[in-house]
Parts: C-alpha cells; sequence; structure tokens
C-alpha cells in the first residue's frame, strides 16, 4: 500500500471511530507501527487529526471529548487487562464508587462475582454491566443524563452522594500528568468525579498509556489525592509515558502495571487473586500528609491487596476497622 493510501485510510478509521490506537491503525493497514507513527505525524501536520500516547484522535485540542462509541474502540486489549488488575483490589463487602468511562465499565463486569458488594455509581454502564449480579447491591446517583457517556451529571448527582463513605473510588478520566493529575474535557463530568473523590478514602485511578502524559481542561483528582494508578505496560518507544509514570510515582502514588498479552489480560476471565500480572514502582517515601515509618500502622503498601495471604489481608482489614 502507497503512503498515500495508508494516510487516506488511517484518517477514514480516525473519522469513523473518533480515536483509533496505533496498534489498531498497523494492524488495518497492515504496517509496522513505526510507519504508522510516521503517517499519523504528517497527518497532524496538515491539521487532519491529532497525536495521542499510543493513538490518534479527530481534532479539538483541550475542549473536544469523544463519546463512547469512540472510546469504546481505543486499547481495548489494556484496558481489559486493567481491569482484570483492578478487580484484585476489591474485597468481599466492600462499599465503593465507580464513576463512568470504558475502563470501569470492563472493571464492573469483573465486580459482579464479588459476593456483598455496594457499589455506587453515576453511569449507567456500570449498572447495567452489574444489574443481574444477585450479591451485589448497586446504588444509583441523581442527576440529568449526559448521553455521550450513559453518565448521571448535575447538581442532582453531587448532592446524593453528600455525606457518603465508602472504602475506595475507582475513576478514569481523558488524561493523567503528575502536574495536575486526573483531569477531563466536560465540565459536568468532572464536577461529579470530585463528588466521588470526596466520598472516599482512598482514590484509585484507571487510565491506559494512551492517556499518561495528555492533560486536559477539567481538573478531576489532584496528583496529592491519588491513591493508586491501574494502568499497563506503555511500549517500549514510549518514553514520555515512562517518564509520567516514574514523576507519578516520585510524588507518592503506587503504580501497579497490567501485562495486556499476559494470561486473563486479553478478554478472558479475571485472574484469581495473586495472579494477576503486575509491576509495582516502589514508592520513594511517605507521601505529603502520610505518617512516616514507626508513627503507626501503614495501610498503604505497594502490592496489589489480591496478591497478600489471607493472614495478612485480615491484618489489614482489621487495622482499618479500627
Amino acid at each position: 500500500m502507497f503512503a498515500a493510501e495508508r494516510r487516506q485510510l488511517i484518517l477514514e478509521m480516525v473519522r469513523a471511530n473518533g480515536a483509533v490506537s496505533l496498534r489498531e491503525l498497523a494492524r488495518v493497514v497492515q504496517t509496522s507501527e513505526v510507519t504508522v507513527r510516521r503517517d499519523v505525524r504528517a497527518l497532524e501536520a496538515e491539521g487532519l487529526l491529532d497525536r495521542r500516547h499510543g493513538g490518534a484522535v479527530l481534532p479539538g485540542g483541550f475542549t473536544r471529548e469523544s463519546g463512547f462509541p469512540q472510546k469504546s474502540h481505543l486499547a481495548t486489549a489494556e484496558k481489559t487487562a486493567i481491569a482484570d488488575l483492578a478487580a484484585g483490589l476489591v474485597e468481599e463487602g466492600e462499599a465503593i464508587v465507580v464513576g463512568a468511562g470504558t475502563t470501569t465499565q470492563e472493571l464492573a463486569r469483573r465486580l459482579a462475582r464479588v459476593p456483598g458488594l455496594t457499589v455506587v455509581t453515576n453511569s449507567l454502564l456500570v449498572a447495567q454491566a452489574l444489574a443481574h449480579a444477585n450479591r451485589v447491591e448497586v446504588v444509583m446517583t441523581g442527576g440529568t443524563l449526559r448521553g455521550s457517556n450513559y453518565a448521571l451529571v448535575g447538581s442532582g448527582a453531587e448532592q446524593s452522594l453528600q455525606g457518603l463513605r465508602v472504602s475506595r473510588a475507582f475513576l478514569s478520566g481523558s488524561g493523567l500528568t503528575a502536574e495536575r493529575g486526573l483531569s477531563t474535557s466536560n465540565m459536568l463530568s468532572a464536577s461529579v468525579d470530585r463528588a466521588l473523590v470526596q466520598a472516599a478514602a482512598e482514590v484509585v485511578v484507571l487510565a491506559d498509556h494512551t492517556k499518561l502524559g495528555t492533560d486536559t481542561m477539567f481538573q478531576t483528582v489532584p496528583t496529592d489525592l491519588i491513591t493508586r494508578l491501574v494502568t499497563d505496560e506503555p511500549p517500549a518507544h514510549d518514553d514520555r509515558a515512562a517518564t509520567e509514570l516514574q514523576a507519578l510515582a516520585d510524588q507518592g502514588v503506587q503504580i501497579a502495571v497490567a501485562g495486556a498479552s499476559a494470561p486473563g489480560g486479553a478478554g478472558g476471565d479475571p485472574l484469581p487473586a495473586g495472579r494477576q500480572p503486575r509491576r509495582d514502582v516502589p514508592l520513594p517515601g511517605p507521601r505529603r500528609g502520610q505518617v512516616g515509618p514507626g508513627s503507626g500502622p501503614q495501610l498503604r503498601s505497594a502490592t496489589v491487596m489480591g496478591d497478600q495471604p489471607p493472614a495478612e489481608r485480615a491484618r489489614v482489614a482489621d487495622l482499618r476497622r479500627r
């Protein structure tokens, strides 16, 4: 295929889907990701699309947000692996909040098997994924339906979260940087996400590598409020994503990296607790506001809860109750 033909096909795919990963583009045009990256760079120079880490999107800068159909086709294998790993953090009988997004929808599908779980959400897609889980209670916020991502937003959603307290919030977004934290392109969505964060003792961000280093218009979670990031392994050539991960770790964010090609990480059943593929980045020291060694029990660690022995998990749960 000639370069002009490749670029025309790439442009048609991006226009049809809103956002497409480099991996998917390379598969469709039957060439390497290196070649596709050159094509995307050339199309960006003509103003026909915007590059993102690991993919390409329709032009629009900070203010444009892709709809659900477009997002659902971007980094699908990576989102599946992230959801597999994140599900291992959730324990039986917990109460959590889960925000809107395609990655959190994947997580919800795996949470259907956790007995005694209570899930508070503003996402119709998350609620739908859990609708037939007979051991999971789903609590939905009020609010106004935002059709582009099937989420409830506005003052009704925010007011319904007042006075709520849960153990963890699982959130996604449009971009993540060490400087600003998690961000999104829509003001109403950002406001509800901030209310979800206020209801949780810990915040877990689910973001694939294409969002690392991307900054969008509205901040939802500043970096110092993010407890843990669950992401996938950036490609070897993506130095910016790797640098961003290190910068987040330097600020005290616990990093768990899932392998999209690992067993159970490409659309199959979630792996049992203790077998999720991961690579944890060790913390350089106590984060802002966290007690140091010897000052009391440390409930945060750089290992996934699902990887701990049952006795250790019981000990941590007992400390939390205290």
